[in-house]
């Protein structure tokens, strides 16, 4: 539709908006449904309410039928509020005279239905419409290009389609995701996860995309408006302000897909893991009920049954059970969607180690049972077989003879003394069909073994009552038997004694102190699951919720801090680096430096310690944590527990140190060097931000003020003259003892607070008095009379403190410090000033 324009910029009487209609010889031809699209479309453009229209009909080489034709189809078609219509009228003598003839009958039917004004040059248009609005076509000075006009609604219109399809994919997606059937199948959740996410990234390369559009045409529609004078430039306001508005739509519709997708995402991520956890679940109850089929029916089998039990009570299974109930108390405490169901495992779990470990207890007892028994019965076994090889060895020839017979009944009488005790098949109470058997024909034995002896003790008797004539006793073994060469029973048989002399190089002690860090980080590890497990987990055993305290119930956290993210970082990570360094042992300083930013989990477990501390001192007699000890075989409570991590952060400096002294010409002694004082630098962080928390008065943010570096106790005087502080003044006064904190931004002066008593608590506080901005604040490094004092001055010397260190290492520690913070200051300010310039 070339033959129509919105002038852009061009406004008529009242703000109106001026259409142009220009010469157009097909403008009849035009269907009725494009041209009402095109006026209605050109209506729309403008968005302030109750805009008013301005037409003007550029006929000056057209016909009276023409102009008639315009007007009817105008005023059929027009939907806006039109509020003038200005036609310029033929030119030429004879259509002129014409239109004039015909304008003047016609006149009544088109102002009922619409203002016109026939106009008879582009001259009479400046009584209606000011130059400055109008095109050069029509004698203006109005800068216009209809061309470029298009151009611009072109790209206008194409970037709301544009949206407008993004929407749509948008809700489409959403649909879909909401629509999705979640799968029993863990490789397919993965699979749906990845799929998911694919879309979801194209989704937002696609936002990103449109969005630059929308920026390129915002600065597209602000160069235009800065090329043309400011009484001539296009009305390009409502432009922008549409585009705009796309724009901010489209960030809208970003942050709520965002928002509904992540909630998707976490709820499958949380699927699969509660799909991972079943699985893990089923698994482990099946291998824990295999593992109590254990039998035996030997001796031998017996006692590699026993062994199998022990292997059994000690395997990783048990463990791993453990850390799985653990597991799954993380995941209940990151608000799970499943939270009740995965509790519910958890007991279930506990309840099946708990059966297990009874039924290994049962299972043990048996076996120590029927152990015992089999061990008897090899011993009457054996006392049977022995009792048949004497009888047998006593010669005929040998026992006529009084002394003789007395003799075997001597030696019969001496092995009957030697007889086991036997149990009776009543005495035991769990046996199996063969070992009732074994039992059965080992007493037949035994009873017949019995029966030869006491007939042969019957006839033996017999033959020493006879007075028959003595003969000959046996000789004894000479000194040159076999028996007595025997080195074993030589009295100079013994074991010689070497002597080993042990040199200990630099690289032994090295290694030996590398074991003993690594063997202490185990047991540390062990240690911490062992709390996690026995005390912490426990608070939620329905079995042992009669004995713990209901205000204690929800305190878990305040107890153990953050405990689990220490042990998580130790197992999962620290332990294995410095396993991994046996085999290079000059590698450990490395692993501290590499895991320096993860040793951060202690500054947060200290500053909880005085809240724990405070917790325990109120539950620690109560009956839950007394069971928990029994249960873990403790010989220490809980609170000697709950400081093995600061008692382990302080090991590692100690263990560093010593490694630096076996360490000499070591290639990365500078990692060692490195990694001591990372240890030494979190040490006192911890002990800087312990003594922060206790800080009580302060109107704000403590961390508005930055990170903490230093804190001390301190004598101060205070001056508050605005002229020069003599220090008569200040040092004829009595000095206040405070605790000052250097922040990256303020110093606070504090007053150091004690309780005292036998329930007191003996962890300091600090009541806040004064805070100074670092941004204000001066230093003299210098005071007369004391090398220990220093100056800080505030707001050009208003406010003078001097401060007397207790040391002079510490004074100059403190001076340094300020010194940093003063100089970064001045940067700042100076790279400030560049910017301006």
């Amino acid at each position: 539709m070339q033959g129509c324009g919105l002038s852009a910029g061009g406004r008529g009487e009242d703000s109106s908006v001026i259409i142009t209609l220009p010469e157009c010889s097909d403008f009849t031809d035009i269907p009725e449904e494009s041209l009402a699209k095109v006026l209605t479309y050109l209506t729309l453009i403008p968005r302030q309410p109750g805009v008013k229209f301005i037409i003007i009909l550029d006929r000056r080489l057209d016909t009276w039928t023409s102009i008639k034709t315009a007007l009817a189809r105008i005023a059929a078609s027009f939907p806006g509020n039109l509020h003038l219509v200005l036609v310029l009228r033929p030119t030429s003598f004879f259509q002129r005279t014409v239109t004039d003839l015909g304008f003047r009958f016609s006149q009544e039917d088109f102002m009922l239905k619409m203002p016109v004004v026939m106009l008879s040059s582009v001259t009479d248009l400046l009584r209606y419409i000011d130059e400055n609005q109008l095109t050069s076509e029509f004698g203006g000075t109005l800068d216009y290009c209809h061309s470029d006009w298009i151009v611009l609604r072109t790209a206008i219109e194409s970037f709301a389609v544009t949206v407008k399809d993004i929407a749509q994919m948008l809700q489409a997606f959403g649909t879909e995701l909401a629509e999705t059937q979640l799968p029993e199948d863990t490789s397919a959740i993965e699979l749906l996860l990845l799929s998911h996410t694919e879309k979801y990234r194209r989704l937002k390369d696609a936002i990103k995309s449109v969005m630059r559009e929308g920026r390129h045409l915002l600065c597209s529609l602000e160069a235009s408006g800065k090329e043309v004078d400011k009484d001539m430039h296009w009305d390009i306001s409502q432009d922008w302000d549409t585009v705009q508005r796309l724009l901010a739509q489209l960030r809208d519709m970003e942050m709520a897909f965002d928002g509904f997708f992540d909630k998707h995402h976490l709820k499958l991520q949380q699927y699969l893991q509660l799909l991972r956890y079943e699985h893990s679940f089923q698994e482990k109850l099946s291998v824990q009920e295999r593992k109590l089929i254990i039998t035996g029916d030997t001796l031998t089998q017996t006692e590699q049954t026993s062994k199998d039990l022990s292997a059994l009570e000690k395997r990783e299974e048990m463990a791993r059970a453990q850390v799985m109930i653990l597991h799954g108390h993380q995941l209940a405490a990151g608000h799970h969607y499943a939270m009740a169901l995965i509790i519910q495992r958890c007991n279930e779990l506990r309840h099946h180690c708990d059966t297990l470990n009874s039924a290994l207890s049962t299972k043990r007892k048996e076996l120590t049972q029927v152990q015992t028994l089999l061990q008897r019965l090899e011993e009457a076994q054996w006392w049977c077989d022995e009792g048949t090889y004497l009888l047998a060895n006593q010669l005929v020839d040998k026992v006529q003879s009084k002394e003789g017979a007395q003799a075997a009944l001597r030696d019969i009488e001496k092995f009957q003394e030697g007889a086991p005790a036997l149990l009776t098949i009543c005495d035991v109470k769990i046996l199996d069909f063969f070992i009732q058997t074994h039992i059965e024909k080992t007493f037949e034995k035994h009873a017949s073994v019995q029966n030869l002896i006491q007939a042969r003790q019957t006839c033996l008797k017999k033959l020493a009552d006879k007075h028959v004539r003595p003969i000959q006793l046996v000789a004894p073994r000479p000194e040159n038997s076999p028996r007595s060469k025997s080195p074993i029973f030589s009295p100079k048989h013994g074991t010689h004694t070497h002597t080993h002399t042990h040199i200990y190089t630099h690289d032994h002690l090295y290694e030996h102190v590398m074991k003993e860090l690594i063997e202490t980080e185990r047991i540390y590890v062990e240690e911490l699951l062992a709390v996690l497990l026995g005390y912490r987990a426990e608070m939620d055993n329905p079995s042992l919720s009669a004995l713990l305290p209901t205000s204690l119930r929800n305190k878990r956290d305040v107890l153990f801090g953050n405990m689990p993210d220490i042990y998580n970082f130790h197992s999962r990570l620290f332990l294995k680096d410095l396993e991994s360094c046996l085999e290079m042992p000059e590698a450990v300083g490395a692993c501290f430096l590499e895991r320096k930013e993860h040793f951060q989990v202690y500054e947060c477990y200290c500053q909880n310690k005085p809240r724990s501390e405070s917790l325990w001192r109120q539950f620690s007699d109560c009956a839950f944590f007394q069971e928990c000890q029994k249960k873990l075989e403790h010989k220490l409570a809980l609170d000697s527990y709950l400081l093995k991590p600061i008692q382990r952060l302080t090991k590692y400096q100690l263990l560093l140190k010593e490694l630096l002294k076996y360490s000499s010409g070591c290639e990365r002694v500078s990692e060692l060097q490195g990694a001591l004082a990372a240890m030494l630098d979190l040490l006192k962080s911890v002990n800087d931000s312990m003594h922060q928390i206790a800080i009580t008065g302060y109107e704000g943010e403590l961390s508005d003020l930055g990170r903490v570096l230093m804190q001390g106790s301190f004598s101060v005087w205070i001056g508050h003259k605005k002229g020069p502080t003599r220090m008569k003044d200040l040092t004829r006064f009595k000095p206040m003892q405070r605790h000052l904190f250097l922040y990256e931004r303020a110093l606070l002066f504090c007053k150091r607070r004690e309780e005292h008593g036998e329930n007191a608590d003996k962890t300091p506080s600090y009541s806040f008095k004064h805070c100074l901005k670092m941004s204000a604040v001066g230093i003299t490094e210098n005071v007369k009379g004391d090398v220990k004092k220093f100056e800080i001055w505030y707001s050009g010397r208003e406010e003078v403190y001097v401060v007397q260190a207790p040391s002079v290492e510490v004074k100059l520690a403190w001076l340094n410090e300020m010194r940093k913070i003063l100089t970064n200051q001045q940067k700042i300010l100076k790279g400030l000033f560049y910017t301006v310039d």
